[in-house]
């Protein structure tokens, strides 16, 4: 059995310990005790050195402590005496992360009524899952707000040992018996939990809250803490800086100006799009005009070139299928692409006439009764498509 000291002091980060055992592949160290956290709880595991080899894992196997080395090595030999170094700064974000979830958790459930359903933390960022259909922007701006005023007050946290049948308190019911570790923030939380934590909330540091999203009946809320938050409202107003220098206006001014341009760009485009059609409309009726009818009075346009603007392709697509008695043929070498427009009174479906001749050129492609679009592999091809398009 492994003796797990973090158990009782998450700030210890240098400590000796006897090897126990080594895998076959000597990859694999057991010790006697260490300070190194394993993955649990959500939480991720420590790395570090023992005896100088670098722990790139740490895994919990029940009664033991697996330290997963980058390679093997020589001084880690059973019954040997080591010293272990933790990774400080990997172990304090995570003792941030994770505590700044037991007060959002607790703060949540009781002031907010909303419980936490499952917890993720990341390299980057963290989640909590709630039992909640949705949450406003000002929702989030409020509980941000409290959480923090609880970092502000630098309440204690206390870890102590107690019998699960006498455990009262606690946040969320334990199902496991014998005795439990349960983390304490003062006024705020009681957890069972093996995880690492800070001794006060104030070294949590800035509780930062970002994004929602819904997933199925909950809301995943997205949050940082300490380090994490302080890097992050960093990129966060470099991004925006980037944003407003070029619009030559300020961070808070920024939000307005893209929103009034991004509307201009909208009716811009609205406008091309409205210009786009009209054009179309006027180069269909000029192009069926120069087309002579065949037997049945319907005009066949015939157009091949070697690139094509598709939004310009499309629009005069649509425009010959509004015509009386009018059937486009566009080729595109560059890349190689048919596409077919017949008016409804035609007797041309245009789905059901393009598929096989692109099949049989080893293409691919479909499309309504009115239009349809495809492609083949070379513009070789093109002329077998457009030879069992047209009439002959």
């Amino acid at each position: 059995m492994t003796q797990r000291l973090y158990y009782t002091d998450s700030y210890l980060d240098t400590f000796r310990a006897r090897v126990e055992e080594l895998s076959a592949d000597g990859v694999r160290v057991y010790l006697d005790r260490t300070a190194f956290y394993p993955t649990s709880g959500g939480q991720p595991f420590d790395t570090g050195t023992l005896g100088g080899a670098a722990v790139v894992a740490v895994v919990d196997e029940g009664e033991r402590v697996a330290h997963v080395l980058a390679e093997p090595a020589a001084a880690l030999a059973p019954g040997a005496e080591v010293e272990g170094r933790i990774d400080r700064g990997r172990r304090f974000d995570h003792m941030q992360q994770h505590t700044g979830q037991h007060l959002l958790s607790a703060l949540l459930q009781e002031r907010w009524g909303w419980a936490t359903t499952s917890v993720h933390f990341g390299p980057e960022t963290n989640t909590l899952d709630l039992a909640v259909e949705s949450i406003s922007p000002e929702q989030v701006a409020e509980v941000e707000r409290q959480a923090n005023e609880v970092v502000y007050e630098n309440r204690p946290l206390a870890v102590t040992f107690e019998d699960a049948a006498e455990a009262d308190g606690l946040r969320k019911a334990s199902e496991r018996t014998g005795t439990l570790r349960i983390v304490t923030i003062e006024g705020v939380d009681r957890s069972a939990c093996g995880g690492t934590h800070v001794r006060a909330t104030g070294e949590i540091g800035v509780i930062l809250l970002r994004r929602t999203e819904r997933v199925r009946k909950t809301v995943r809320l997205e949050f940082v803490c300490g380090g994490r938050a302080v890097r992050r409202a960093r990129a966060d107003f470099e991004a925006l800086s980037r944003i407003a220098g070029p619009l030559s206006t300020s961070l808070d001014d920024a939000p307005a100006v893209v929103a009034a341009q991004t509307e201009q760009l909208r009716e811009a485009a609205s406008i091309r799009k409205r210009m786009r059609e009209e054009l179309a409309g006027a180069q269909a009726r000029a192009l069926a005009d120069a087309a002579a009818p065949d037997g049945a009075g319907v005009r066949w346009i015939v157009e091949r070139r070697p690139a094509w603007d598709a939004d310009e392709l499309r629009a005069l697509a649509h425009a010959v299928s509004t015509l009386p008695k009018a059937v486009l043929v566009a080729a595109v070498e560059a890349p190689p692409t048919v596409m077919l427009a017949a008016s409804a009174d035609s007797g041309v479906d245009a789905g059901v006439a393009l598929k096989p001749a692109l099949v049989a050129a080893g293409g691919r492609g479909g499309g309504s009764p009115r239009v349809a679009q495809g492609s083949v592999p070379v513009a070789a091809a093109l002329d077998a498509v457009l030879a069992a398009l047209l009439p002959r």
